[in-house]
């Protein structure tokens, strides 16, 4: 019962969000429109919560992915600004920006993961310095202005709230956030390579000495992370009309790992939940949502992800006990 209930406590808390809401504002019930914004406004969060849900699992944590998810955007902006020849204003031009995004996306997790391994230095002390270095690259890749922009051609149609096709219902980023998830989690419970990383995060000393190749996973884990930040990269690009922004995403790595804890992962490592992780991210992005339409202002918002994550972490202090 103390299992089922600590897996359903994600989704439970969801409604429970909503049904105050309902009650606190009848006024402003949730409309369509607001539902295709929050689902829209969680495909950063959640995907990053994603790669953060690998790492974590293994035992380790990614304060850099904010900034990385900056430098990716950057990056994407300067690709598709650059004069490519016959390729420049084709429908190829956003996949080498597609491309790039997710190559230094998956360079910078490598990197984190070979500091991490190699000079046997804590997670927490190597991603908050490259959580300055990578916002510094971001900076320095837009050649002193305070923005790129470009044209995001076929990228735009994957942030409409209103899709086309119609059919889609929802923005297309929401799809693949599902699909992503859906990956994910197979490749975490099913695969060998997934059932090792949970290992490493139970017990790393018996996950060394059952000879499982303890730097490679936690490398792998750090790369898969910086991949999914490429791809949030670009979507925030695209979210910014083809803007690539050294300054954007401050404080998205707090939100992803809120949302990994308030989905049922211990920091500790060991543990995750990829569906938990979802509905942490939504809740989230839900809370921001109602926030708006309540007319609350910003600081309102950001003392109120404060203690979620606050709570997130005294959950995680509480489950093991349970």
């Amino acid at each position: 019962m103390t299992r089922a209930l600590r897996q359903a406590s994600p989704a439970l808390a969801l409604a429970l969000a909503a049904l105050a809401f309902a009650l606190l504002a009848p006024s402003h019930p949730l409309t369509l429109l607001d539902a295709r914004i929050v689902l829209l406004q969680t495909a950063i969060v959640g995907i990053v919560g994603l790669g953060m849900s690998l790492v974590i699992v293994g035992g380790g944590i990614d304060l850099s992915i904010g900034s990385l998810v900056a430098l990716c955007g950057v990056v994407a902006a300067r690709v598709l600004a650059a004069d490519l020849g016959s390729l420049s204003g084709t429908a190829l031009a956003p996949v080498l920006a597609l491309a790039a995004a997710l190559v230094v996306g998956a360079l910078a997790g490598l990197y984190n993961g070979l500091l991490i391994s190699l000079l046997r230095l804590p997670p927490f002390i190597v991603t908050l310095g490259t959580l300055g270095f990578f916002r510094g690259l971001a900076k320095w890749a837009c050649g002193g202005s305070s923005q790129v922009g470009a044209p995001p051609g076929w990228l735009a149609e994957w942030v409409r709230l209103a899709p086309r096709p119609a059919w889609l219902v929802i923005a297309p980023v929401a799809w693949l956030l599902l699909a992503l998830s859906t990956v994910t989690a197979a490749w975490l419970h099913w695969s060998v390579p997934g059932r090792h990383l949970v290992a490493l995060g139970s017990n790393p000393e018996a996950a060394r000495r059952a000879g499982l190749r303890v730097d490679r996973l936690r490398v792998l884990s750090y790369s898969i992370c910086g991949v999914f930040g490429g791809l949030a990269g670009l979507i925030q690009f695209a979210r910014l009309g083809g803007m690539g922004d050294p300054t954007a995403q401050v404080g998205l790595e707090l939100r992803a790992i809120a949302a990994v804890v308030i989905g049922g992962a211990s920091l500790a490592g060991g543990r995750a939940s990829i569906a938990g992780t979802l509905c942490g991210a939504l809740l989230m992005a839900f809370l921001d949502n109602r926030a708006v339409a309540l007319g609350w202002p910003n600081y309102v918002q950001e003392l109120i992800v404060g203690h979620i994550i606050i709570v997130a972490v005294v959950l995680d202090r509480w489950r093991p006990r349970a």
